[in-house]
């Protein structure tokens, strides 16, 4: 059977598609642009949103006093040292009420994992434990749905003014946070070691510790450590309903306009911020 030519099959080129001149579906991506600002209009509304306000003349002059009062930070030995003392304290806060949160989260996270129940490996998850797993959700949910700013008020009418109470209301914060956010990185992982381990008879901690845990030790690290950052963050909001720390510190200092005062402590907690940011990328770099 003859062949073609081996010239004549080169010479078929194959011609690009053509390629469209505008974006095929950009009249669906404006009215969907459009429809955001038509959501956004009645809700700039009802907030008083009235970003022109600042372009009347005076209205930023105060601030731009204020924030000029900040330079140059307050150095003195006497308000360094006292600065040292509080952010001690900050830290310890954030530290004891993110460990009280962690012992609380674990359980209440493993109990919410559908992953590690005996009974969805046949398929639907049994009533009772379905039930216990709904209950512990509720839980995380009520937990984290009351602001830790809310807990500290409280605790302070129960244990006085003093860390006690910033430690006790990021514990119960947190824990929802941490323990709702664990369950769902367990749940979103392979689950297929896990099941094999339960199916040849290993327990639920067993399935957790060699299943579950070495796969997602990274993001739940990782997840951790910004959660300790932002409790450092929050005991400051905190100091402001007397709590101590960093907080109450800034809370005098703004009360006094005392803006070199004001910077130092804005200095300290972004050197805070920091550290712990490269703090969770070294035990990333360790656990990956």
């Amino acid at each position: 059977m003859p062949h073609a030519p081996l010239n004549t099959m080169s010479a078929a080129v194959v011609m690009p598609p053509t390629v469209p001149l505008r974006d095929p579906a950009w009249r669906t991506r404006l009215f969907w642009a459009l429809a955001g600002l038509a959501m956004l209009w009645p809700m700039g509304n009802l907030t008083e949103f009235k970003p022109w306000l600042l372009a009347e003349p005076g209205a930023l002059t105060p601030a731009l006093h204020f924030v000029g009062s900040f330079f140059p930070p307050r150095t003195d030995a006497d308000f360094l040292t006292l600065l040292l003392q509080e952010t001690w304290r900050t830290v310890a806060m954030a530290t004891a009420g993110l460990t009280l949160a962690l012992l609380l989260a674990i359980p209440l996270s493993l109990l919410s994992v559908r992953v590690l129940s005996l009974s969805s490996l046949a398929g639907s998850m049994a009533l009772g434990p379905g039930v216990l797993r709904q209950g512990v959700r509720w839980l995380l949910l009520v937990l984290r749905s009351v602001p830790e700013l809310v807990w500290a008020l409280v605790f302070v009418r129960v244990v006085g003014l003093g860390p006690t109470s910033g430690v006790l209301a990021i514990a119960l914060t947190y824990s929802g946070m941490l323990g709702k956010v664990y369950a769902d990185i367990l749940e979103s992982g392979d689950t297929h070691a896990t099941h094999s381990l339960m199916r040849n008879g290993a327990g639920r901690l067993q399935a957790f510790f060699y299943g579950l845990l070495p796969q997602n030790a990274a993001e739940l690290t990782s997840y951790t450590v910004y959660r300790w950052e932002c409790a450092i963050r929050s005991s400051a909001v905190l100091g402001f309903v007397g709590a101590g720390g960093l907080g109450q510190l800034m809370d005098s200092s703004m009360k006094m306009f005392n803006g070199s005062e004001v910077a130092s402590i804005l200095l300290v907690f972004m050197l805070l911020v920091w550290l712990a940011d490269r703090m969770s990328a070294a035990l990333r770099k360790n656990l990956a």
